[in-house]
């Protein structure tokens, strides 16, 4: 009670979270009390938008809710102190949460301080309190401006949707944009026509000067279009006498990436970790909060000078002087704002910290990728052995890499987008010793049919990549977007089972050629971004009557306007005024004259009954439809089924959807009670008892599955239960 007494008088800081409060609250003397504001504490009211259009697009903003306590104890205690701190992140966030707290708690210039710092550390804590600074309003209006559009665009084009597509879906600026991007993917790989080749490899022996013998891969320097083709290769190679024609070595130099943005960090930590978008974000903010990264919205890629001093010290005092280059990165990405560090640990001397598993695995990341980008470039030499023979026009090559010396590879290796997906790659090793004209003995030459690679469906990290490289959407912006664009149920991320598939294999070893059929599995995905019917139908519709709205351009250009705002150089509601009185005129004339879009598309007809057979978006979803709607009670009422997981609007067959239709599937009795197997709202379902359970996702179909199987899921709930 004493230390109340005094902070009464004194200090009251407020930040945005209470694990950040407690970092702070270590670092600030007894007269310092550190309060959070638990994020926002208002927000757009619901009513007209929230939002005064004729007044210059005037924003009205309400107490949140859950924040009312929260305001009136800020309320209190800033009335009871001489100062206030406001000390939320330096960013447009932060800066509006400060605006926002200044304004709702009365507070005036002269109890009032804004302190900033991009790490919760001892000395950026006390450097902030000697320096504060006032609140930027240029920052809090592009943050207003950003809110204020995404408002107009989410209120406006929502009614639209449900008055023209299907009830209770909703538009928003960034997310359309991202949807189209995954609907155009889609659209690419269906239209994809897959070519097959065959590739040829080997396996040559190598006798060493000591007579040891070594094996050598290596891997014919075309592909055959066709399998006659590849048998008179191998034909040719009967009894051929194979050489060395050739070896170059090349001296090869990796250089280390920059340090972590926010961008590169989700995608590092999606391809290394497994982590998602969102996850990674939530992780980091623990770090920082915690005081043990600096923050983790950034899109620089530059380090301090005291960062760069800790990271030499570490580097040379571990590795040793010959591992150390110091690098001054420069920033790339489109329209990068606020010039905040790079992500890097706040103590360079601490490879690893306390924490969760996924904060001591994220933490390691951010810290190898930081001293690795001050460290040596990796040098190695590359050897590429050319491999003939006599009446054999093709040639054979094979090619190994030695590390000469490891430089920032020691710590640190980079990943990329295609890690284990790309096919009939080699790790490059270690080569046997070999001269020119050496002769080579064949042990087997194979040759396997393949395809060529569809484009590959977005992962969130790609995506990431994707927007960025586009100039959409900032740091602060990635993580939320690619959870609304699932949240609403236009996109989903999952795996799929791959296909089986049959292919032409070959070999030819004693001078035999081998042949035969074999089966592979292919197209398995895993925790990839797949459209959806409706996010399909939405974005067609968009695209139609919208597109400026779903133009990357567009979308882009706004983005820097938001950066121009920030800057003062742009007066926010003037660039708002620019977008909106064209926008809304055009949602005015699409409500009057567009037709409804459900995505509708006629199969043919039942062969059995001569009706028509259509699938489209209805109240609940995709569906396919046996028969025509009449207002006429005596015509027999359509039959409807919903679409199976997998099934496309556009491209499913006549025959799949007549397929649907015998659902659902009586099974036979268990317990003297119906099992019945159907599709319903949520997925197919077994039903038992007035009981329902759901069929297991890719192992189980609801057109194929028998009664056994059906009681293994009942009693497997049962037990659940």
């Amino acid at each position: 009670m004493a230390k109340k007494s005094s902070i009464s008088e004194e200090n009251l800081v407020i930040v945005e979270s209470p694990a950040k409060a407690k970092t702070i609250e270590k670092f600030l003397g007894n007269n310092f009390l550190v309060k959070s504001s638990y994020g926002h504490i208002r927000d757009l009211a619901k009513k007209d938008f929230g939002i005064d259009i004729a007044n210059n697009y005037l924003p009205n903003y309400v107490v949140s809710d859950d924040k009312k306590e929260v305001v009136r104890e800020l309320k209190k205690l800033a009335k009871s102190v001489k100062t206030v701190w406001l000390a939320s992140d330096e960013d447009r966030e932060g800066e509006a949460i400060a605006w926002h707290l200044y304004d709702e708690l009365g507070l005036t210039p002269e109890n009032t301080k804004r302190i900033v710092f991009h790490e919760i550390t001892k000395s950026a804590i006390l450097n902030a309190v000697e320096n504060p600074r006032d609140i930027n309003i240029d920052l809090v209006n592009a943050q207003q401006a950003r809110r204020v559009l995404d408002r107009l665009v989410g209120f406006e084009l929502s009614p639209v949707l449900w008055k023209k597509v299907k009830p209770s879906l909703s538009a928003g600026r960034v997310q359309s944009v991202t949807v189209r991007l995954i609907v155009e993917r889609e659209r690419e790989i269906f239209a994809f026509n897959p070519k097959s080749s065959y590739r040829v490899t080997a396996v040559f022996n190598v006798t060493n000067a000591d007579g040891r013998v070594s094996e050598m891969k290596a891997e014919l320097s075309k592909r055959f279009a066709t399998l006659e083709e590849t048998e008179v290769f191998l034909n040719k190679c009967k009894g051929a006498q194979f050489k060395v024609s050739d070896i170059t070595k090349k001296p090869l130099k990796k250089t280390p990436a920059a340090p972590f943005t926010t961008s590169t960090l989700q995608q590092e930590a999606s391809r290394k970790l497994g982590f998602s978008v969102g996850q990674t974000m939530s992780v980091a903010q623990k770090l920082y909060e915690a005081g043990k990264i600096t923050y983790m919205r950034t899109d620089s890629v530059n380090l301090a000078d005291t960062a760069l001093k800790m990271a030499s010290e570490q580097i040379t005092g571990v590795m040793g002087e010959e591992y150390l280059k110091i690098r001054k990165y420069q920033t790339k990405s489109k329209g990068a704002q606020e010039a905040h560090e790079a992500i890097r640990p706040t103590e360079l001397n601490k490879p690893t910290v306390s924490g969760s598993q996924q904060e001591q695995k994220l933490y390691e990341l951010i810290w190898k990728r930081t001293i690795a980008s001050q460290m040596s470039d990796a040098r190695l030499e590359k050897t590429t052995v050319q491999i003939k023979a006599d009446g054999v026009s093709e040639h054979f090559v094979a090619s190994g890499e030695v590390i000469q010396f490891d430089g920032f590879l020691k710590v640190y290796l980079q990943s990329s987008e295609h890690d284990g997906e790309t096919e009939g790659e080699e790790d490059a090793g270690l080569l046997p010793p070999m001269n020119v004209g050496d002769q080579l003995m064949y042990e087997m030459i194979e040759a396997r049919e393949r395809w060529s690679q569809k484009p590959a469906r977005y992962s969130e990290a790609a995506l990431v990549k994707k927007l960025e490289d586009l100039g959409i959407g900032r740091p602060s912006t990635y993580a939320p977007t690619i959870s609304t664009v699932q949240n609403r149920g236009y996109v989903v991320k999952e795996e799929r089972e791959g296909k089986e598939r049959a292919y032409r294999y070959l070999a030819l070893k004693n001078d035999e050629i081998f042949s035969e059929q074999k089966t592979e599995i292919t197209g398995a995905e895993r925790n990839k971004l797949f459209p959806t019917d409706v996010g399909m139908v939405v974005n067609d519709f968009l695209m139609r009557y919208f597109p400026n709205i779903v133009s990357y351009d567009f979308t882009a250009k706004v983005e820097m306007q938001f950066d121009e705002i920030s800057l003062g150089k742009i007066v926010w509601n003037e660039s708002i005024d620019e977008f909106y009185k064209s926008f809304h005129q055009q949602v005015e004339e699409t409500l009057e004259t567009s037709e409804r879009n459900t995505g509708e598309r006629h199969l043919g007809e039942d062969p059995k009954t001569g009706k028509p057979v259509i699938v489209k978006i209805g109240r609940y979803g995709p569906m396919a439809q046996l028969g025509e709607s009449s207002e006429d009670e005596e015509v027999e009422k359509p039959k409807f089924a919903s679409l199976q997981r997998g099934q496309h609007l556009e491209t499913i067959t006549l025959e799949e959807a007549i397929r649907l239709f015998d659902l659902p599937r009586d099974l036979g009795l268990y317990e003297d009670k119906k099992v019945v197997v159907g599709i319903g709202r949520f997925g197919p379902y077994v039903r038992h008892d007035g009981k329902f359970v759901s069929l297991k996702k890719g192992v189980d179909d609801p057109l194929e599955i028998e009664l056994d199987r059906a009681i293994v899921l009942i009693e497997r709930k049962k037990k659940s239960r």
